[in-house]
């Protein structure tokens, strides 16, 4: 159990802790120092050093996280309202970065590789809107995570 829980919160501090600072932090100075060009392409290298730890990430988390549902838990039945609630996000969560990565990823690769810098500049805006939408799941996961068991 020790084991698996350690996993699993790593896990999802790599995984929430990224989209933080990519959101926060990377965003907003890439925006307001680089021209499209540059700024692609500068997206393009993050998503590819990030990606595969988000990929690392998914596999920890659901293979903890189903190891510990069903090991100490004893199944779903056996898991409190808060542990239904954390697999129904992070299932959510991971459907939105398969999306991201087959869809609009691949998009923006293609774009950058061929310097379509508008439409990359679409697909980065669509996979922002959906790191978004991952980062407020993924906080929300991580409050539940963290006080789920003391409510009631």
């Amino acid at each position: 159990m020790t084991l698996a829980i350690t996993l699993h919160v790593l896990a999802a501090i790599l995984w929430v802790g990224g989209m933080f600072f990519a959101w926060m932090v990377l965003r907003p100075v890439a925006a307001s120092q680089l021209a499209p060009p540059e700024r692609l392409t500068l997206w393009h290298g993050v998503f590819e050093r990030f990606f595969p730890w988000v990929w690392a990430a998914v596999a920890v988390l659901l293979g903890s996280g189903l190891w510990m549902l069903f090991a100490v838990f004893g199944g779903m039945a056996g898991a409190r309202w808060h542990i239904h609630l954390m697999l129904a996000l992070g299932l959510a969560m991971m459907a939105i970065y398969l999306h991201l990565w087959f869809a609009p990823w691949q998009r923006l690769r293609r774009a950058v590789a061929a310097e379509a810098w508008p439409e990359g500049g679409r697909q980065l805006a669509t996979i922002r809107r959906l790191v978004a939408i991952n980062l407020l799941l993924g906080l929300l996961t991580s409050a539940i995570a963290a006080g789920g068991r003391y409510l009631a």
